[in-house]
């Protein structure tokens, strides 16, 4: 499929064949081919899921096959040597193109065409394949794989969670209609530091009252969203440095365990 139709019931099922695979003897790593436009999604997901310490690699291209100079084959083999490579070990899902290796919790898509879009802007990325060397260089902070209290073995579906966009002259209206849809959770792409209009923030804050969790992310692209002494009064959830569609990944996850702002402000705060 086209990752743009990457669904949750595609993710679960990717997830449960991973951690079944990584429990042989006979799999040393694996390596995931996927398109580029949501693959930072998927791979941030299964390093919250796959309970296992050998090497992960989700791998896409920017260039079709038929393009001149396509980056699909290098891309493919180079997860394949970084998954080859006790070094990738406890690291945690990678995504590795254009000879770079970045951490699925940092790394995102930055522009539309270009073959070197996936970068982590603020903290950096973990490797590089220079060569017929993989290296090493950083190492990702955040709780991931064996780490991660998060698991979807008995799971066949997720809560719903929307993104909602923020923007000049926006309504409530979005709001409404995502409580009215089943939404259990709401990210917010904020503008600036997660900021929302006050017709947005009453649309929110009614959102809450009937049991909604809200998160409040940016549209800006990088930077950490700061928890206020509002937001606690509002019962929001701050999204850390997560980008908004990312924070819909881990709000998903952590609605499984609690409706808790509290609680799941922890679970931001260490993955």
């Amino acid at each position: 499929i086209g990752s743009q139709n990457m669904s949750n019931s595609v993710l679960l099922k990717l997830a449960k064949r991973i951690n079944t695979l990584l429990v042989s003897k006979e799999v040393d790593g694996i390596v995931v081919t996927h398109g580029s436009d949501t693959l930072e999604e998927t791979a941030y997901f299964l390093g919250l899921v796959v309970k296992s310490e050998k090497p992960m690699v989700v791998v896409g291209s920017m260039r079709p096959a038929t393009a001149i100079s396509a980056d699909g084959p290098l891309n493919l083999y180079n997860a394949v040597k970084v998954a080859s490579t006790k070094e990738a070990r406890n690291k945690g899902v990678l995504v590795t193109l254009n000879d770079r290796i970045g951490a699925a919790r940092y790394i995102t898509k930055t522009h539309t065409t270009a073959a070197d879009t996936f970068k982590s802007l603020e903290q950096g990325y973990v490797g590089e394949i220079a060569g017929d060397k993989v290296l090493f260089y950083n190492e990702p902070t955040r709780k991931h794989t064996t780490h991660s209290i998060f698991e979807v073995s008995k799971f066949d579906k997720l809560p719903q969670v929307d993104i909602i966009y923020g923007y000049q002259n926006d309504s409530r209206y979005f709001y409404d209609t995502a409580v009215k849809a089943g939404a259990k959770g709401i990210v917010v792409a904020g503008s600036g530091n997660g900021l929302l209009s006050d017709a947005a923030l009453a649309g929110a804050r009614d959102a809450v009252k009937k049991g909604v969790v809200i998160t409040r992310s940016s549209r800006v692209g990088s930077g950490v969203v700061t928890h206020e002494e509002s937001d606690d009064k509002d019962k929001f959830v701050t999204s850390d440095s997560l980008n908004p569609q990312k924070a819909r990944i881990l709000l998903m996850l952590t609605l499984t365990k609690t409706k808790d702002p509290k609680k799941i402000q922890e679970y931001f705060n260490e993955y």
